[in-house]
């Protein structure tokens, strides 16, 4: 088949991706960039001959590398498919194999970025070099961007893109990338691959309080850290309201008729519980969530600082934002204020259409038990900068996993990995998608 090369080379350029440290710290002053990774992807392009352009997104060393591949009706929209460089760090001494070894061992490549997302990265580059050699014509345009700054909410990256390059996605309606079409093994017989039509939206915020400095010993009622302390105990220990979006409500119906379970509002959390690893990810998209993740003060301990701060990760369901803010707010009082450090939108996208058809279909060439469903993400991608254009978008990485595997623990978790076979699964499943999009 056409698609063999491109099967035969995707876990070699999986493993030499992970080898690049691409690690985002989201500060620029310690982040190397992804200078490197996006050298690698231009070199393996122009090795086929396929034109490209790169990209520097504000900062030195955030590069991006874009090509387009026309298709057969030039007066389709395009689609976009994207993926990102950048990867979150990693603790070596914590990790089984070094982190950025790429190693292939015991039927997985290892390593950073594995699952999140050199894996489709390299399927990408994988099936656009075959259709290069191949003379494959798809039957639009399509965009392939590499990216930076993702794993920073993008404003060194997609965010820079769509507001100082919109020329780069000229006629894009509609984006692919991640994070879905990953299975989960209901039966012997039976799979499902979600697919992700909607994701939370992203509200870092700083808090800041301030107070009276003085000496550690002293009675003080003006305490900076005490505010602040406060406040982000009341806001990390808030339930915020039972929220169920349409593509809850839909993801939660096909699971009700696949599985045989209930999903009743009033233990609706321990219900989706048994859904398994999947439900981690599905449990926190019924409700916002706000986790204080760090804290700030002081110089020495026996000095009352005059400023305490916080920071706060907040990921809001689509349509609460005036809600969730008030209800932050409140909490928060009148002593503590607060900022933005990332403020990014709810997306949410109906799954229908000759797009999600496609997707469907190509799952069911190379599985024919694959059930497809829409389904929220918890976290975010790059589709929340793509979005701002118009685009419809969607999580299609295709991956067909072991039934044992606890895939959500493997984002941005301790020996993160990616099955061999899973790899080449996800390769053919993509050049049968991007051959019908």
């Amino acid at each position: 088949m056409k698609s063999a090369r491109a099967e035969d080379e995707v876990v070699e350029l999986c493993s030499e991706l992970i080898r690049f440290d691409t690690s985002n710290t989201g500060e620029l002053d310690t982040t190397k960039g992804e200078r490197e990774a996006a050298d690698y992807v231009a070199a393996k392009l122009a090795e086929v001959g396929i034109d490209y352009e790169r990209v520097e997104s504000g900062a030195p060393g955030r590069h991006n590398v874009f090509c387009r591949i026309a298709g057969s009706d030039a007066g389709r929209g395009a689609l976009l498919v994207h993926g990102h460089l950048d990867v979150v760090p990693a603790d070596a001494s914590e990790w089984s194999v070094h982190p950025f070894s790429g190693a292939v061992q015991d039927g997985y490549v290892w390593g950073r970025g594995a699952v999140d997302m050199k894996d489709m990265v390299a399927m990408t580059l994988a099936v656009l070099r075959s259709f290069k050699r191949d003379g494959v014509v798809p039957p639009r345009d399509i965009v392939f961007a590499f990216v930076a700054d993702e794993e920073a909410g993008g404003a060194y990256g997609a965010q820079w893109l769509v507001e100082n390059r919109p020329d780069l996605f000229e006629g894009c309606t509609e984006a692919v990338g991640e994070v879905g079409g990953f299975s989960l093994t209901l039966s012997e017989d039976r799979r499902v691959y979600p697919i992700q039509s909607a994701e939370k939206g992203i509200a870092w915020m700083r808090l800041r309080a301030r107070g009276r400095p003085g000496h550690g010993s002293f009675l003080h009622d003006d305490n900076a850290v005490t505010k602040v302390a406060e406040a982000v105990a009341r806001l990390g220990n808030h339930t915020f309201p039972l929220t169920l979006t349409d593509t809850v409500r839909t993801f939660l119906g096909h699971m009700r008729e696949l599985t045989g379970l209930e999903f009743p509002e009033d233990d609706l959390e321990g219900s989706i519980a048994k859904l398994g690893p999947i439900g981690r990810i599905v449990g926190a998209t019924i409700r916002d969530t706000a986790n204080p993740t760090m804290l700030k003060a002081g110089y020495k301990a026996n000095v009352i600082p005059s400023v305490a701060e916080a920071v706060v990760d907040c990921r809001v369901i689509p349509g609460r934002q005036e809600e969730f803010l008030r209800e932050v707010d409140e909490l928060l009082g009148p002593d503590v204020t607060r900022e933005w450090v990332t403020d990014l939108p709810p997306v949410e996208t109906d799954f229908e259409g000759a797009l999600t058809d496609a997707m469907i279909a190509a799952l069911k060439v190379h599985d024919e038990d694959a059930i497809a469903i829409p389904y929220m993400l918890s976290g975010g991608t790059d589709a929340k900068s793509f979005h701002t254009l118009g685009m419809k978008c969607y999580g299609f990485a295709p991956l067909r996993l072991p039934p044992d595997l606890d895939f959500a623990s493997l984002f941005h978790g301790i020996d993160e990995r990616v099955p061999v076979d899973a790899l080449k699964f996800g390769t053919r499943v993509l050049d049968t998608f991007l051959r019908s999009c």
